[in-house]
């Protein structure tokens, strides 16, 4: 119940991308959210109210609805107050050039300009609609009136044209409003760097070793962070598939790889954010210097292929017997730079009668500021959508169970207990 008790007002405008915005109702109602709608007269010539009314479970406002009984809060002030964002999506060409020029015509624009928080739009319109440099200095305004704006994609529109003007996919915006919602002041302009993944040693071009961990779980951590409004850079060999897009994700396969990645990623995050400017709050760009994380959460190969080589190995030269000769790998988490940086390593184990020792080990050992104990079972294994893990920290452990978004969450907000009187 990811928007528990959280409130969205969805509006939505005439465009044949309607019918992604019952998709998106879909997936608020489903992660806990109340959703009220509102229809232009333009949309409602595309789907009946009634269909909105019955995925929302609420009724729709819209031109012939609007009253002001306070009992019912159905008019554009007081659904305004009522909502916690305000998400129009299709927003038309139309609304959008009125929208930034102030316009109040009907009453989708006259909730808008009524509301003071942020407001989230994606755009939906043919090609040269939405590149019309009229529309992208709307675009460009908006953005700097405390609107988000969720870029269009390109692909075959209805008209046939290909091209950039189709909606943005339900499950990004959703992603989006998520982390509007959940953002914390902690994590907002702080840069955290995360590894994840089993890493892949090659023993030739075709062969490689590597381990069966999945990179769910750093993928889950990835995107807990993305809501909560960290600015997030994931290094990963596997499982960073559907994560928002505003994520910065760099491919890796070798330890090797990753550990270059993570050094460089380190530079950078060391040197803080940059803020946008709004006209809301007469803001203008400004460093943020915040305490970056490194998450340690790839499981790296301990050894590694002594002569990796060239091409394909043929089996009529080795003969029967393969005497693979392996070497011990880098110790990357402990080999990193890791000054001025809150550090969590992970720790994954199967035998619970030394899995604590060897976790306090680590912590110690890796001059860590946390590790995250998973202890590895048939009800918690690579590759599972839960997890069981015990945060244990230089004076304090806490154990989380539950999805692997649902613990990320939990160790977020640890986290942020925990850390952020030193700062």
């Amino acid at each position: 119940m990811l928007l528990k008790n959280k409130k969205i007002l969805v509006g939505v405008c005439g465009s044949i991308a309607i019918y992604k915005a019952l998709e998106l109702i879909r997936l608020y109602i489903k992660a806990g959210a109340q959703v009220r709608v509102i229809m232009t007269e333009g949309a409602k010539k595309f789907i009946n109210p009634i269909t909105f009314e019955a995925i929302s479970q609420n009724k729709v406002l819209d031109e012939s609805s609007e009253n002001w009984d306070k009992s019912q809060d159905y008019n554009h002030i007081d659904i305004g107050k009522w909502s916690d964002i305000f998400v129009i999506a299709p927003a038309s060409v139309n609304t959008i050039n009125a929208l930034a020029n102030g316009l109040g015509n009907n009453l989708l624009l006259q909730t808008a300009l009524a509301y003071p928080r942020m407001k989230i739009i994606a755009p939906a319109a043919n090609t040269n609609m939405i590149k019309n440099p009229i529309t992208q200095a709307s675009l460009k305004m908006l953005k700097l009136c405390n609107y988000e704006i969720i870029s269009s994609q390109t692909k075959e529109l209805v008209c046939k044209d290909v091209g950039d003007g189709a909606m943005a996919e339900p499950a990004d915006i959703f992603d989006v409003t998520c982390k509007e919602l959940l953002k914390n002041d902690y994590w907002i302009n702080r840069k955290v760097v995360l590894s994840g993944g089993g890493t892949i040693e090659k023993i030739d071009e075709v062969r490689y070793i590597s381990n069966f961990s999945s990179g769910k779980m750093a993928s889950s951590l990835a995107r807990a962070l993305y809501y909560k409004g960290a600015d997030v850079c994931l290094v990963s060999t596997r499982g960073y598939e559907n994560l928002p897009k505003d994520i910065h994700i760099i491919k890796v396969e070798s330890s090797n790889e990753m550990y270059e990645y993570l050094v460089d990623s380190l530079r950078v995050a060391k040197k803080g954010v940059l803020t946008k400017p709004t006209l809301m709050d007469n803001s203008t760009p400004t460093l943020i210097m915040k305490k970056p994380f490194l998450f340690m959460v790839a499981a790296v190969s301990d050894y590694l292929p002594a002569f990796p080589q060239d091409g394909k190995l043929k089996k009529e030269l080795i003969g029967t017997h393969w005497n693979l000769e392996l070497k011990q790998n880098m110790d990357i988490l402990k080999s990193l730079e890791k000054d001025g940086i809150i550090t969590i390593g992970f720790k994954a184990e199967m035998d619970e009668t030394t899995a604590l020792n060897s976790a306090t080990r680590m912590l110690e050992n890796k001059n860590l500021d946390g590790v995250c104990l998973n202890i590895l079972n048939e009800e918690n294994s690579f590759g599972s959508e839960n997890n069981n893990i015990e945060l244990i920290l230089k004076n304090n452990s806490f154990e989380f169970k539950g999805s692997k978004l649902d613990v990320s969450l939990d160790i977020l907000e640890k986290l942020k207990d925990e850390f952020n009187s030193y700062e």
